[in-house]
């Protein structure tokens, strides 16, 4: 064999011999470039799982805040409809008290002059109530009912029904529509 043979043989060696390392640099980032895939793959689906976390609990939080906005209106519009409650409540004794005293009997002019200026008084201490929604509850005559009477006394009445309410002992009231006092009443058996 001649120098040129031998050069070309050695050529062809040496470029059959670069032919098979770059196939095994390929093989071997293929099965790299797969792994790095799959890595990649999983690491997409841990950080779409994560996502899928972070908007639950957004819409979580987002519900609990507008559940928490509803609630405090609600409590804010009670806490206004009921805001005289504990005054009215104040005062319903001292209502009681003027009409205990409207019921007594006038003997001279000077008595009778007294109870007038007090039928005024309550006069507009009762206007006053019923403008922030006090009512009374309505007894005689009505079917007892527990949420808005307290039987004090039982007697039987032939003439009436039973579980009828035949006296009313004390006025109850309702402010709108919460009772505050109910009425204490005698309910015919």
């Amino acid at each position: 064999m001649n120098k040129e043979d031998i050069t070309q043989d050695q050529t062809q060696t040496d470029v059959n011999e670069e032919v098979t390392e770059t196939e095994e640099v390929v093989e071997e980032v293929e099965p790299a470039s797969e792994e790095t895939l799959t890595e990649e793959q999983q690491r997409i689906s841990e950080l779409e799982a994560k996502l899928e976390e972070a908007s639950q609990k957004n819409l979580r939080l987002q519900a609990d805040y507008d559940n928490f906005r509803r609630r405090t209106r609600e409590e804010q519009a009670a806490s206004l409809k009921y805001k005289s409650q504990s005054l009215l409540e104040q005062l319903l004794p001292a209502l009681d008290n003027f009409e205990r005293a409207l019921k007594t009997e006038a003997t001279n002019d000077q008595t009778k002059t007294l109870i007038q200026g007090m039928e005024m008084v309550y006069r507009q201490l009762a206007d006053a109530l019923k403008q922030e929604g006090l009512t009374e509850i309505p007894s005689v005559g009505q079917t007892f009912d527990p949420n808005l009477h307290q039987a004090v006394m039982q007697v039987e009445d032939s003439e009436s029904e039973s579980n009828t309410v035949i006296e009313e002992l004390q006025k109850g009231y309702m402010l709108k529509d919460r009772v505050i006092r109910p009425a204490m009443v005698k309910v015919n058996a």
